[in-house]
């Protein structure tokens, strides 16, 4: 049953077909085998999960507000969950215990989910691959030497490990589209705005935002249906009418108009990636969709622009972390300043003190207009590339990465060679676009995700697009 997708199991429960009991400690049974290799969760709710599944089960009347009523789902552990420890994967918060639940996951819960635990993530959602978690290293469930992905790795991992039905994760520069891609899963970063991010640990508050894992394009619609919706908690949050995003998946994408970027498919992209993404455009084309390519100059600078934003952000968010109000607090300081510096140098990871230096230079006096200003106006100049490409077309459409899911410590040494990982995705988040990784194939053995991102708010066309992407490769999903 593990083994089904998120649509397949919401009809045998609603049929009666099977109850949620059953249904959860089947998956708890999957939990149990691949976690000693997969590693994906970094806490499993047993007890609470079988509850929630037996109020599932004697839930009684009309539950159609109730959509996901019974159905096993994850969390990134980034996100409140209400008497649940919310770590980020850092030592500095171990033992914080959440005095309330974020309100993606409170829309997950008022649904009907049962959450199994929360998963495991590059800290405070710094990195590409999970390795910068401080309490243990996710693997990839097609090749157990490789990466998952980051930094939703471990979201990633269990939904492709069938130890979930679908998780929550975040995507700050790629977070959830890139550990879709290797893992071979469906990876959905809805529009700045679209999801409420009240609740989600800031990272870089102008670029975060909470999507789905899913194993289809159709269960990614299904959780976006939930989630998406205004939240006057969150200042960012838009008053939009809301949407029903399975609409159109059935629906051809005949006289489509779908920009390959140009950029995005030459030079630094493996061979074996760009030849993955080609036949899946070849599929495209053959369901009558009008594929041309378009140049977007900008895009050589995005990653420069992205680590000076994000980071800038990152500096300012992360200074609450001060060993006085809540987290890891040194021992012994001789006084408040010591207390600051110890806390901080012993409670964060090497990639979160190298991103909050970055960001702190980057906002100090005399490098300020230098650099950060000089990001925001370049962001500016990307966003405005996308919507000249907009005007003219549906969708624009690149590899998610560049390469398949790497080997351990491949990039660890290197930290520009790890950020070059999201030069596909990292446009999107600078932009405030929707985007998904929809896995197209293989390469080498390993998964390939392909890109698409339409105009703000277009998550209907965009997923239109992505069903027609699937049906087109027709990608085996592994069953470990």
């Amino acid at each position: 049953m593990h083994k089904l997708t998120l649509k397949e199991i919401q009809n045998k429960l609603q049929n009666k077909e099977i109850s949620s009991v059953e249904i959860t400690k089947a998956v708890l049974a999957q939990v149990q085998k691949q976690e000693p290799q997969i590693k994906a969760y970094l806490q499993v709710q047993e007890k609470a999960a079988l509850e929630q599944a037996q109020k599932a089960d004697a839930a009684t009347g009309d539950q159609k507000d109730k959509p996901l009523l019974g159905v096993p789902l994850a969390i990134k552990d980034n996100m409140n969950l209400l008497g649940t420890e919310t770590t980020c994967a850092s030592k500095i918060l171990k033992g914080y215990v959440s005095p309330y639940t974020a309100t993606a996951v409170k829309k997950l819960l008022d649904a009907g989910a049962v959450i199994i635990g929360k998963t495991n993530l590059d800290e405070f959602a710094m990195g590409s691959s999970t390795e910068n978690s401080a309490f243990q290293k996710t693997t990839n469930p097609w090749n157990k030497d490789c990466v998952p992905g980051g930094s939703s790795g471990g979201a990633a991992a269990a939904v492709a490990a069938d130890e979930c039905f679908g998780c929550l994760g975040s995507d700050t520069g790629g977070s959830i589209r890139q550990p879709a891609s290797f893992c071979g899963v469906v990876g959905l970063k809805p529009t700045y705005g679209l999801v409420s991010r009240f609740g989600l640990v800031a990272f870089a508050s102008s670029l975060d935002q909470i999507g789905p894992l899913t194993k289809t394009v159709e269960d990614a619609a299904i959780l976006l249906n939930v989630i998406a919706g205004y939240d006057a908690k969150d200042s960012t949050s838009m008053d939009l009418p809301s949407q029903d995003y399975t609409k159109l998946l059935a629906q051809d994408i005949k006289g489509k108009k779908i920009a390959v970027i140009k950029e995005l498919l030459g030079a630094g992209i493996d061979a074996n990636v760009r030849q993955t993404i080609q036949t899946a455009i070849d599929n495209l084309k053959a369901q009558g969709a009008i594929i041309e390519e378009v140049e977007m100059p900008s895009f050589k600078y995005a990653l420069a622009t992205y680590y000076l934003v994000a980071t800038s952000e990152a500096s300012a968010n992360l200074a609450r972390f001060d060993g006085v109000r809540f987290g890891y607090r040194s021992k012994n300081p001789k006084d408040v300043l010591e207390l600051f510096k110890k806390s901080r140098a012993e409670g964060f990871g090497a990639e979160v003190k190298r991103r909050i230096m970055l960001g702190t230079y980057a906002l100090s006096a005399g490098y300020y207009d230098a650099y950060y200003l000089k990001a925001q106006k370049v962001r500016t100049v990307i966003k405005q590339d996308y919507a000249k490409a907009f005007a003219k077309y549906d969708a624009v459409l690149s590899p998610t990465s560049p390469s398949t899911a790497f080997k351990f410590g491949e990039k660890t040494d290197n930290p520009l060679s790890m950020y070059l990982s999201d030069i596909a995705t990292i446009p999107v988040n600078l932009a405030g676009l929707p985007g998904i990784s929809v896995p197209c194939g293989l390469a080498d053995g390993l998964p390939v995700g392909l890109q698409l991102v339409t105009n703000e708010f277009e998550e209907q066309k965009l997923l239109q697009i992505a069903a027609a992407v699937e049906r087109g490769s027709k990608f085996e999903r592994i069953h470990l």
